[in-house]
């Protein structure tokens, strides 16, 4: 999602690898609708999702969809799955709490819990973690064959009503 258009901060626009999206595909159900709030049709979580045979919506502020002005009634989803954008990843996870769907979101861990405001959001809903066992490598161009950033920090899924423990450990392989 290009919220960096509007966070002026140059850091949103990064797409995620298949070998990142694996992990969290075993814990949704058959025959999900699945809402990618920050995603184009080019993005490996809608392509992933419907060859696993589930209902994709995928949204994005490049195409006039902004994430935070969906009401709770207008989402028809089972699950809200993607790579929300750096720059506000508190407030999107704060307002995933509030709409109460499930929900996964691959975010670095760096600030993730570093300050009172977000204390008290974790502190106050629940939510699992998905760690990894190596860092996320993500993509600055689809057309890249490699990853184009990797990142000095660890990514994780934070996810609400997801997963069977609140903290779960998954390996990724790199191919």
């Amino acid at each position: 999602m290009k919220m960096d258009k509007v966070a002026n901060s140059g850091n949103d626009e990064f797409y995620t690898p298949a070998y990142a999206i694996e992990p969290i595909m075993k814990y949704i159900k058959s025959n999900s609708t699945i809402w990618c709030p920050f995603d184009t049709e080019q993005s490996l979580f809608v392509k992933m999702f419907r060859e696993a045979g589930h209902r994709v919506v995928a949204t994005h502020l490049e195409s006039g969809y902004n994430f935070f002005d969906f009401k709770k009634e207008q989402i028809k989803a089972d699950y809200i799955i993607s790579n929300p954008p750096y720059s506000c990843k508190g407030d999107v996870l704060s307002r995933l709490f509030e709409l109460d769907i499930p929900f996964a979101m691959l975010v670095g861990v760096v600030g993730l819990f570093e300050s009172q405001k977000k204390f008290d959001m974790f502190k106050n809903n629940e939510f699992e973690i998905m760690y990894f066992n190596k860092r996320i490598a993500y993509f600055k161009d689809y057309a890249d064959e490699k990853p184009s950033l990797n990142p000095p920090f660890s990514s994780v899924y934070v996810c609400h009503k997801m997963l069977p423990k609140q903290i779960m450990f998954e390996e990724v392989n790199k191919r």
